[in-house]
């Protein structure tokens, strides 16, 4: 009997106008996806092998391309005051006064080629009335750091008196360096872009909406889940516990569609880029006393008291990436005097390297549940019943497990794993066909229109029948893109890196004497510095190791290995699918003999306190031979 992946029994191997937009805190529109190229992978030969069509399918329902143009539309007639949101003194308890927003002073135009990362966050509210004063509109800047992934500033999804609802009135814009027009028809031109919907959005612990004239906004961290992903190339974030990017005098830069002059509130209708120079704390403290957080943000720029000689954020750059060798390392967040160029201030990002550790598992927090509703982040498992062989998805409430809902018949395998092999935000799952060996891709690919999607299943690696191990640990290697790892008949553990769409590049070793290991299992951060970690346990005393991860492709990919449990002998299957309880942290599972099942929540802590006392999640779990 195959167990979780763990115990074998056989060694598995008209005219068209530049509106003025008065950007503030931010201005919305929104997107829905247009077309994406579907796979660059096709099915392999050899077929008829592969399992059953699933008969779920990711629910599809987010809003026509028509309705995206429409919020962002309306968001472009905003009458935005700069550094304010249009939302009036009679829906809060006071117009938003900030004045500390972002735009790019100093800098110049720049083409999308060379940061085709960067999003538009567009936000448009009409309240349903048909008075445009109580409309809420807003706009911010962002970047894509996975496919369905958009790294942003909290303050775009909340203020002091609501938080926005970016997945009824939202949409974000991608692929273009200009900003939508509205021609006499008021039809919308998104100039080559991609409009698309927002699933899901979430901030960072901690953020609270401060809207004074000096605000100490920390945590000011946001991330949007797309309904589909989208084409543009993400970037990725600064690691954790980096120091060397953000080193004084070093330069950065900064990107977005702000004001360019403190005499005019107009937006520049082009992408624009600037050099900025990356001060110490210690400066950054002289000049904002305590309403700046050293460790927690970051502050660049040189200002001189006016427009010449001034590089700085303003307006509408809100939420827009600080980058340093192709690395974000800052959030555009506060910082702005004198309509920007106030002499001596500097502009204040959020410092993404103390953050990463709890961004990073929200870009590898795909689930099951997608397929049944709306996603809630929180990790589900699959199971196989043993009798039938039938797959079944069970969802997580976030302290246990709902009922199950059937996958079809599963026989003729002895492994399955969980992952999102391509980062588009849809469960895949990575299957072992006993007979021969080969591992299999099953996965979603979605149609031109972004309506409706098959299932395709494709070979990914042939023959790996004496693969003792297989692991789908999410990224492994640093690049964002989920890697495979397997364990050879020698015990010799193997990393595959993936492309993101399916294919590998060269494999390379880890260490060897990996089969003194009856158990090895890893989705996702377990210690909360932005890297995949793997959890071992030991055949002959059944103690636990964890081998955290460095996010190196080479042989140094982990870490020497801790201890973080003795004699773990009452169990007889574990299981990691990610972040269960919705937390941010990656958790674990583990069952008695008996059939209870455990989970035990990460702490985000490297050592025997890496999880929180166990929680029963149910009983009856010994029916089940294989789980996800």
């Amino acid at each position: 009997m195959f167990l979780w992946g763990d115990s074998l029994t056989t060694t598995p191997s008209g005219s068209r106008h530049r509106r003025r937009i008065r950007i503030a805190l931010p201005v919305a529109a929104a997107g829905v996806a247009a077309a994406v190229a579907a796979m660059l992978m096709t099915p392999s030969a050899g077929a008829a092998t592969a399992m059953p069509t699933p008969t779920v399918k990711p629910s599809l329902d987010s809003p026509s391309l028509s309705t995206l143009e429409k919020r962002v539309a309306g968001a472009l007639a905003g009458d935005d005051t700069a550094g304010q949101t249009t939302e009036k003194s009679s829906l809060s308890s006071g117009t938003n006064t900030s004045s500390v927003e972002p735009m790019i002073i100093g800098g110049s135009e720049t083409t999308i080629s060379t940061a085709p990362w960067m999003a538009q966050l567009w936000y448009h509210d009409d309240r349903n009335t048909t008075d445009t004063g109580d409309d809420v509109n807003l706009f911010c800047g962002g970047a894509v750091v996975a496919p369905t992934k958009i790294l942003t500033a909290a303050r775009c999804l909340r203020n002091d008196n609501r938080d926005y609802d970016w997945q009824a009135h939202g949409a974000v814009v991608t692929g273009t360096d200009q900003l939508p027009t509205t021609d006499s028809t008021g039809t919308t031109d998104l100039h080559g872009g991609q409009a698309t919907a927002v699933l899901r959005q979430w901030w960072q612990p901690g953020y609270d909406p401060v809207d004074k004239e000096v605000g100490r906004n920390e945590s000011d961290l946001g991330l949007l889940t797309l309904a589909v992903p989208v084409k543009a190339t993400p970037i990725r974030m600064v690691g954790y516990g980096d120091t060397g990017s953000y080193a004084a005098g070093t330069q950065a830069k900064v990107y977005g569609w702000g004001r360019t002059s403190s005499t005019s509130q107009d937006s520049s209708q082009t992408l624009r880029t600037a050099t900025l120079t990356l001060q110490s704390d210690t400066t950054c403290s002289g000049v904002y006393d305590t309403a700046f957080a050293a460790g927690n943000m970051v502050c660049a720029g040189t200002q001189s008291g006016g427009d010449t000689g001034t590089s700085a954020m303003c307006d509408g750059d809100f939420g827009g990436p600080l980058v340093v060798g192709g690395r974000i390392v800052g959030v555009a967040s506060w910082g702005y005097y004198n309509d920007c160029v106030a002499k001596g201030y500097y502009s204040v990002f959020t410092k993404v390297s103390a953050y990463v550790g709890s961004a990073y598992p929200r870009i590898d927090d795909t689930n099951l549940s997608t397929f049944n509703g709306k996603p809630d982040g929180k990790a589900d498992i699959f199971v196989r019943a043993s009798s039938t062989k039938t797959g079944y998805e069970k969802d997580s409430s976030g302290s246990s497990f709902g009922a199950r809902a059937s996958w079809g018949n599963w026989s003729g395998v002895n492994l399955v794993l969980q992952t999102d092999l391509n980062r588009d935000g849809y469960q895949d799952l990575i299957y072992r066909v006993s007979s021969t060996g080969d591992v299999r891709w099953k996965h979603f690919v979605l149609n031109s229109a972004r309506t409706d999607g098959s299932w395709t299943d494709t070979k990914i690696f042939t023959g790996w029948k004496t693969r003792t191990r297989i692991i789908a640990p999410g990224d492994v290697t640093g690049d964002y893109l989920p890697d495979i790892l397997s364990v050879d008949s020698g015990g010799s553990l193997w990393i595959y890196p993936g492309k993101g769409n399916g294919t590998f590049g060269s494999r390379f070793s880890v260490r060897t004497g990996w089969n003194q290991y009856n158990s090895v299992r890893g989705h996702g951060d377990l210690t909360g510095d932005g890297k995949a970690d793997l959890l071992a346990r030991q055949s002959s005393t059944g103690d636990l190791y964890l081998y955290k991860g460095t996010g190196k492709a080479g042989s140094e990919a982990f870490s020497s290995r801790i201890k973080v449990r003795s004699a773990w002998t009452g169990y007889n299957a574990f299981d990691a699918v990610g972040d269960i309880s919705g937390d941010g942290k990656a958790d674990f599972l583990a069952r008695t003999s008996g059939g209870t099942l455990y989970l035990y929540k990460g702490t985000g802590k490297a050592t025997t306190d890496i999880f929180a006392p166990r929680v029963s999640v149910g009983t009856g779990f010994q029916q089940y031979d294989i789980w996800g």
